[in-house]
């Protein structure tokens, strides 16, 4: 029989920094849009004025959104090579201390003398390995995916143009603002919902308190919204 776990790719890094980036993007790109939206339709009676706004807000937002996400990365990047260099200075000047620091990790894993000196002396062959255990395993540091600041700035601003089409779609077909706020509310906060749904069960929350939550921050920015644009046309 094969061996075939030999084989198995691991791939839970990855598919929690989509979530992430799917999370981060989604829920503004619902929310934001929604509010301005709402406050809007208060305000004025033709779509077309909440349609233009709508879209360049959400093209300003996924912009803004993915580059947030890209300079997150990009530090991400730039600390993990930071503190590299700074792991190699250590080695080639501190031998004696970093030595002990290994020595250190492999007490905390409960491994006896003989094999604590055995495997230290077995890592510290090699100065790249020796640098990359510190960094993992002292620092807690895992070495970050070259492409992750592009793909993470990608990932969000899709997912903000996504969630912010949602509220905004009913306004394209209807042209009385408030009839098109109806509409809109009941679309948004079902998708609100079942966001809120999904990304509380990934994350093992409750999924029904999780959705509630989501839905009703996104209905009180709406709300707040609407009320503020009321009472300044009223003044």
């Amino acid at each position: 029989m094969k061996d075939t776990h030999l084989h198995h790719h691991e791939e839970h890094l990855e598919s929690s920094d989509l979530l992430t980036d799917i999370v981060i993007g989604m829920s503004d790109g619902l929310t934001v849009p929604f509010a301005l939206a709402a406050g809007l339709s208060g305000a004025v009676d033709s779509t077309s004025v909440i349609i233009i706004a709508g879209i360049a807000e959400v093209a300003a937002g996924s912009i803004a959104m993915g580059l947030g996400g890209y300079l997150a990365g990009k530090t991400e990047q730039d600390h993990y090579s930071s503190e590299l260099k700074r792991e190699y200075d250590e080695i080639e000047n501190k031998t004696e201390v970093e030595k002990e620091e290994v020595r250190i990790v492999f007490r905390q894993w409960g491994l006896s003398a003989d094999i604590t000196e055995k495997a230290t002396q077995e890592i510290i062959k090699d100065k790249d390995r020796w640098a990359d255990f510190m960094m993992k395993h002292e620092l807690g540091l895992d070495k970050p995916d070259p492409k992750r600041a592009s793909r993470s700035a990608f990932n969000i601003g899709v997912a903000y143009i996504v969630g912010g089409l949602v509220p905004l779609s009913p306004y394209f077909f209807v042209k009385d603002s408030l009839d098109a706020l109806k509409i809109s509310v009941v679309i948004t906060l079902v998708c609100l919902y079942v966001f809120g749904y999904f990304k509380s069960k990934i994350t093992g929350v409750n999924p029904y308190t999780g959705g509630l939550k989501v839905m009703l921050i996104g209905a009180a920015a709406a709300a707040a919204a609407f009320g503020i644009a009321k009472l300044i046309q009223g003044h």
